[in-house]
């Protein structure tokens, strides 16, 4: 996988590909086919399938200050690495060698999984070291975007063993993918030149937390409002804004921000305690959820399905229009993801005629325009 301007990554041919793995490699690719939904009683067009739904936040004020909300992941990781259940985690941390990229790595400590928490907003392949990880004894925690759970899912099914090589997978709710180009228009902003930069944090170290540029001459600091929503979010992909599975539904457990919503309904991004919120999808995470809970790493209250939607708005409209927007592509000649499974048709219901008819517009408007990364 290789950057490519503005900075989103993609993937390179270094060598012929046999017909049987391109074969493997489309079946997989969530690009093309996203992981469906399992069935269930309890299946949401939104929020996807769950055994059981809370908010809470690590018990450690440390991993709680550290984390992107409540630290609830990183609990849940430094609680499976200690009882055994895994050997390692795989997942995305800062690049050493430019602390504005991200790097695939591997941790075995809680000390490691400290070091490396929080959101990191620009392009990330944590699945491109699967292979060795595969080839490793021992058992893996992986903890990545819901598109990358879901390419693991979807090879899970041609290779029956990586379910039991990596027996839990974390996701969380996603935005989408910005461009390097979002990093940029911050340093920018503040600044900064990258070449400076010794750390950087999208966010994190409180609630939201700000995004934090460190060089040896000092510390720039803008709001989470600001860089989420000034910069960072204009620069995301436009894959991402087709995704019917933001919300990381083929995952065991996926977390989110569990906003406390203003006097309108909106959520605030106010400086306040972190609080995550925790769905827990299969028997895998829910086991490991109530074994954290019962070893007092972690304070969860139940929450109802219902009330995800005040926390999470932006992520219940994106749902909403995803049939409108992918309904476009055909007609401009793009090419149009395989989305079964994923109860589409059942959520666009709750669009509004308008809402539908915008979107549907709009990206019909851009692909002919050839603009799609600015839907």
């Amino acid at each position: 996988m290789t950057p490519e301007p503005p900075g989103y990554a993609r993937p390179r041919q270094v060598a012929p590909i046999p017909r049987p793995v391109e074969a493997k490699i489309a079946a997989a690719c969530p690009g093309a086919t996203v992981a469906p939904w399992p069935g269930g009683a309890r299946v949401h067009p939104y929020w996807g399938p769950w055994r059981s739904i809370h908010t809470g936040a690590a018990k450690s004020p440390a991993v709680r200050f550290e984390g992107s909300s409540g630290g609830a992941i990183s609990a849940l990781l430094i609680h499976a690495l200690s009882t055994g259940r895994v050997d390692r985690v795989l997942h995305v941390g800062p690049d050493p060698a430019d602390p504005t990229r991200n790097a695939t790595v591997i941790s075995r400590t809680a000390e490691e999984i400290l070091a490396r928490a929080g959101s990191r907003y620009a392009a990330s392949s944590p699945l491109e070291s699967i292979r060795d990880v595969l080839a490793e004894p021992g058992r893996t925690a992986f903890v990545g975007k819901p598109c990358d759970i879901s390419a693991l899912r979807n090879l899970a099914q041609l290779e029956p063993s990586i379910s039991e090589k990596i027996p839990l997978m974390i996701s969380f709710f996603c935005g989408g993918i910005p461009s390097f180009a979002g990093v940029e228009r911050i340093l920018a902003a503040l600044d900064v030149k990258r070449a400076d930069v010794t750390e950087f944090r999208f966010r994190g170290r409180g609630w939201p937390g700000n995004c934090t540029a460190v060089t040896p001459t000092g510390v720039a600091e803008m709001s989470y409002a600001e860089s989420w929503g000034g910069h960072l979010s204009k620069e995301v992909q436009f894959r991402c804004k087709i995704c019917p599975d933001a919300v990381g539904g083929v995952a065991d457990i996926a977390c989110a921000d569990a906003w406390y919503g203003d006097d309108d309904g909106y959520p605030s991004f106010d400086e306040q305690e972190g609080r995550s919120l925790i769905i827990c999808r299969t028997p895998a995470g829910e086991s490991l959820l109530k074994s954290a809970v019962g070893a007092s790493e972690l304070d969860v209250e139940p929450l109802e399905v219902g009330e995800i939607e005040r926390m999470q708005p932006s992520q219940a409209r994106r749902k909403r229009v995803i049939f409108s927007r992918t309904a476009a592509l055909p007609v401009s000649l793009q090419p149009q993801p395989k989305m079964a499974g994923l109860r589409i048709v059942e959520a666009a219901r709750r669009a509004s005629f308008g809402e539908a008819v915008r979107n549907f517009l709009g990206t019909l408007r851009r692909t002919l325009r050839g603009t799609r990364s600015r839907l």
